[in-house]
Parts: C-alpha cells; sequence; structure tokens
C-alpha cells in the first residue's frame, strides 16, 4: 500500500490545484476519498479514488517547464485584464508558475504541476540563488551597490545580504536568496535608482542558454539538480 498523504497534498500534485485551494475545496464539502466526503487532515494514497464535486480526479504526469517570459504579461494561470504566461505554455497537462515575475520583468519563470517540487525552490530554507540584470536609465552609484550587498530597510525588513556584480555603468546583476514581493524594484527604488529593465536570468546555476523571449522547453534531470546549485 502506498504512503498515506494529506488529501490536499496529494490534489497540489496530481496537478489540480495548489494546497490552499484544496484547503478550500475540502473545507466547502467537495473533496471525497472513495466515495466519502472527507474534512481537512484526512488523509488518502495514490491507491484512493479522490473526486471534487463528485469528478474523479486523474494524476497526471510530472511536467516541469522552462518559460522565457516576456515583458508584457503577468504571472498567473487566468486573469480578467490582462494576457498571462500561459498563452505561451501549450501542454495538456494543468500546470502552473513556480513564484512569479511583474508584468514587465522577464527572465526564468518556471512552470510545473508538481506541487512538491514548486514548494522545494520556493522553500526559504532551500536558499535558492536567483539572478537579476537590472538596467537603470542612469549610472548606478557604488555607494548604491554597497547597501545592496549590506542588506537596506524596507517597509517589511531589511533585505538579506546580496551580491552584485557590475556589469557596466548603468547595468548590475543582482543575486538574492529571497523571494519578497518586487524586492529587487523596491531596493533599486529605495536607492533612488530607476529602473529601466529588469531580467530574472538565472534560477540557482540554471541559466536561460539560447532560449527566446515567449518561448519554453522541458527541464532536463540536470536541469533541476542545477536548481539546487
Amino acid at each position: 500500500m502506498k504512503e498515506l498523504q494529506r488529501v490536499q497534498k496529494l490534489l497540489s500534485n496530481y496537478g489540480l490545484c495548489s494546497r490552499r485551494k484544496a484547503e478550500e475545496l475540502i473545507g466547502q464539502g467537495r473533496v471525497s476519498v472513495n466515495g466519502k466526503v472527507i474534512t481537512i487532515g484526512d488523509k488518502a494514497s495514490e491507491d484512493d479514488e479522490i473526486s471534487v464535486d463528485n469528478k474523479v480526479v486523474e494524476k497526471e504526469k510530472n511536467r516541469y517547464l522552462m518559460l522565457n517570459k516576456p515583458v508584457g504579461c503577468v504571472t498567473a494561470v487566468k486573469d480578467l485584464r490582462y494576457r498571462t504566461v500561459m498563452h505561451y505554455i501549450h501542454v495538456k497537462e494543468r500546470v502552473f508558475p513556480v513564484g512569479r515575475l511583474d508584468y514587465n520583468t522577464s527572465g526564468i519563470l518556471l512552470l510545473t504541476n508538481d506541487g512538491d517540487f514548486a514548494n522545494k525552490v520556493m522553500h526559504p530554507r532551500h536558499e535558492t540563488a536567483k539572478t537579476y540584470e537590472v538596467q537603470s536609465y542612469d549610472e548606478i552609484p557604488d555607494k548604491a551597490v554597497n547597501k545592496i550587498e549590506e542588506g537596506i530597510m524596507l517597509e517589511d525588513g531589511k533585505t538579506f545580504p546580496a551580491e552584485v556584480k557590475r556589469i557596466s555603468g548603468n547595468t548590475v546583476q543582482i543575486t538574492i536568496y529571497e523571494g519578497r514581493n518586487r524586492i529587487i524594484r523596491r531596493m533599486m527604488a529605495k536607492l533612488g535608482v530607476r529602473t529601466k529593465t529588469l531580467e530574472r536570468i538565472r534560477i540557482g546555476k540554471l541559466g536561460l542558454g539560447d532560449l527566446q523571449p515567449g518561448r519554453y522547453r522541458e527541464l532536463t534531470e540536470k536541469d533541476k539538480e542545477n536548481l539546487f546549485r
């Protein structure tokens, strides 16, 4: 018999929805296991029949995708106002973005239907490095670089020390180990630097390579290893 797991985790792993959404469905009495309606905290195995709204949930093949997100779309599965990153993804499985990039930020965005993988990438304890290339309208002063490396006090607390590599007078690469919302743009704004372009060029040691904006590819096993190096 396969291992018992909380049903919300199984639903996330199956690619149906996030764990939080699964908990909402369970709380609303819309989830059953082997024909019996369950409550939050109940467990099941992959051998059990799990249904949502009386429809059996089938486990999908796990997909691990890397998209070169272009500027001009939002990181969401659905949005009533803007084009989403899903416009560029054409797979039958119900993948979802891992983390997010802003509307005007481009670069590496991972998508998957594997909840455990997504949680591992995003969880702070894994300290997954994320490297961004920032181009500003004006020259970025050395004192701004030093402050980024030391940590900057923002409205939600001080940032962790970051690694900064200067590319030119108005371009730097910043490597961070935290995932706060719009953190790079907020750091630059706090320092009085006007961001022109922002691109995430690397997660761990996984880079974009020759992947063009708006295109995606499947991650290899080597790619997945490089995420956590």
